[in-house]
C-alpha cells in the first residue's frame, strides 16, 4: 500500500485496524466495563519491594548494576526457579522444579508469547482452531500472520471437545490440511468467562495427541478462580510434547508486562529465538520485584485480592439480572468478564455503545471484535464449514477495574439504557 511520500506499507496495515479494547483506552468514563484492568492490586506490596530493593541497591552497587542491565533472553535463573516452584507446587505442572527450571521461559507480557508462538509456528494457509467467540489479542495476529482461523461453537462449558473432532475432519477435505495449532482459555475464558471441566480439557489433550496437533493452554485467570480450581491441561502432558502453557503476571501480581511458560523443547527454543529479535530481553529490575512477589507474598495478595473480584462480578451479576432486558448472560466461576447476549438479532451493541452509552459514561467491548475479522466457522449441525461471522448483538462487561457500588451503579444505567433502546 503506497503513501503520498512513493515508499509502501505492508500489506496487512491495510485491513487490519487497531485493536477494540487498546483504542477504548482513550476513554474516560465512570463506568469502566471495558478492558480487562486488574483493579485490585497489592500497591503496598509493590511499594514494600521496590523500597527495600532501593536500599539494597544502595549498600551493594553490583547487584545494581547487574539488575539494571541485560539479561538473558529467556530470563534470568533466579527468576525462573522461582516461577518453577509455584508452577510446581500450586499448578501441578509435571516439571521438577528443582532439576527442570530452565523449561521455564519469560516473555514480554503473555501477549507476546502468543505472536511469538505464532510466527513460529503458522505459515500463511494453516489451519488453527479456536472457541467462537475467542480472544482477539489471539486472533488478530492470528490473521495478520496469514492462518486460517476455523472456530467451533461454545457453550457455557467452554468449546466443545466434539466441535474440535468435526472441525478437524472437515479442515482435511476442506483444506487438504490438518490444523496446527488448537488455542482455549480453560480458566474463566475472556471474553466469556467460562471454565473447561476436567472432562472436556482431557478430551482435548486426547484429541490434539491423536491428531499431532499443538494445544496452545492461556491461563491467564487460572489464579482468579471463585471456586475450586481445575488442574491444568498441562498436567496431563507428562512428556512435555504436546501442550503449551502460558501464564501472566499481569492478572494475579501487577501490570508488569510478564508471562511466563512452559512449552515443548522445540517451541520453546523457536519461541524464544523469535523474541530475541523482538525486545533482546526483558528488563531485569521487573523480574527482580516480581521475584520478590512471587517468592514471598503472592498467597496473602491472591488470598486478600480473589474475594474482592467475587465481590464484584456477584455486583454485576445481580444488576444485569434486574436490569437488562431480554437476553442471556454467562456465569463465570472466576477471571474477569461477563459476556451477554441480546435476545434482539438486529441489536448491534458497537453502535449503541457510540451513540448511547459513551456519552452517558459507559464503556464496554462489543461482541463483534471477538470473532476474526477474516476466518470460518464450523456451522451449528457440524457438518460444513462456512466464512465466519460476528456476532454483533453481544458485549464483554469486565468487573475487574470499578468497586461494588460503581458497577451496581452503572450496569442499572447500562441496563435501563438498553431497555429504553430494545426492550
Amino acid at each position: 500500500m503506497a503513501n503520498e511520500r512513493g515508499y509502501s506499507l505492508a500489506t496487512w496495515t491495510s485491513f487490519i485496524e487497531e485493536s477494540q479494547i487498546r483504542s477504548l483506552l482513550k476513554y474516560k468514563v465512570k463506568y469502566y466495563f471495558g478492558g480487562g484492568k486488574p483493579g485490585i492490586i497489592p500497591t503496598d506490596i509493590f511499594a514494600d519491594i521496590m523500597a527495600d530493593l532501593s536500599i539494597r541497591y544502595k549498600e551493594d552497587s553490583k547487584l545494581a548494576l547487574d539488575d539494571l542491565n541485560y539479561g538473558p533472553t529467556g530470563g534470568q535463573p533466579w527468576f525462573l526457579k522461582t516461577l518453577a516452584k509455584r508452577l510446581c507446587d500450586v499448578r501441578k505442572i509435571p516439571i521438577n522444579c528443582e532439576d527442570d527450571w530452565d523449561h521455564v521461559s519469560i516473555t514480554n507480557g503473555s501477549q507476546q508469547a502468543l505472536y511469538a508462538i505464532l510466527d513460529t509456528l503458522i505459515d500463511p494457509g494453516d489451519v488453527i482452531i479456536t472457541p467462537s467467540p475467542a480472544y482477539l489479542g489471539f486472533l488478530v495476529p492470528a490473521v495478520k500472520l496469514g492462518a486460517r482461523v476455523l472456530t467451533v461453537n461454545t457453550d457455557n462449558e467452554g468449546i466443545i471437545p466434539e466441535q474440535v473432532e468435526r472441525a478437524i475432519h472437515l479442515s482435511k477435505i476442506k483444506f487438504g490440511k490438518v490444523p496446527d495449532l488448537l488455542y482455549v482459555v480453560p480458566d474463566s475464558d475472556n471474553p466469556k468467562g467460562t471454565t473447561l471441566s476436567m472432562k472436556r480439557r482431557q478430551a482435548l489433550f486426547d484429541i490434539c495427541e491423536n491428531h499431532n496437533i499443538l494445544l496452545l493452554e492461556d491461563s491467564a485467570y487460572a489464579e482468579i478462580q471463585f471456586k475450586n480450581t481445575v488442574k491444568a491441561i498441562k498436567t496431563l502432558d507428562k512428556d512435555n510434547t504436546r501442550v503449551a502453557y502460558l501464564g501472566t503476571s499481569s492478572k494475579e501480581a501487577a501490570v508488569l508486562r510478564v508471562g511466563y511458560s512452559v512449552m515443548p523443547d522445540a517451541v520453546r527454543d523457536q519461541v524464544l529465538k523469535d523474541k530475541g529479535y523482538l525486545d533482546l530481553c526483558t528488563a531485569t529490575l521487573v523480574q527482580r520485584i516480581l521475584d520478590e512477589y512471587y517468592s514471598k507474598y503472592i498467597d496473602q495478595a491472591m488470598k486478600d485480592g480473589v474475594p474482592k473480584y467475587k465481590e464484584r462480578y456477584e455486583a454485576m451479576a445481580k444488576a444485569m439480572d434486574e436490569f437488562f432486558p431480554g437476553g442471556d448472560r454467562t456465569d463465570p466461576t472466576g477471571g474477569f468478564f461477563i459476556w451477554w447476549k441480546s435476545d434482539d438479532p438486529k441489536f448491534d451493541s458497537s453502535e449503541f455503545m457510540e451513540r448511547v452509552a459513551i456519552p452517558n459514561d459507559l464503556l464496554y467491548v462489543p461482541g463483534a471484535p471477538f470473532y476474526p475479522i477474516v476466518g470460518h466457522q464450523l456451522t451449528e449441525d457440524g457438518n460444513d464449514i462456512i466464512p465466519s461471522v460476528p456476532e454483533a448483538d453481544t458485549m464483554r462487561l469486565g468487573f475487574s477495574y470499578a468497586t461494588s457500588d460503581v458497577i451496581a451503579e452503572g450496569i442499572e444505567k447500562l441496563g435501563k439504557l438498553l431497555t429504553k433502546e430494545i426492550g
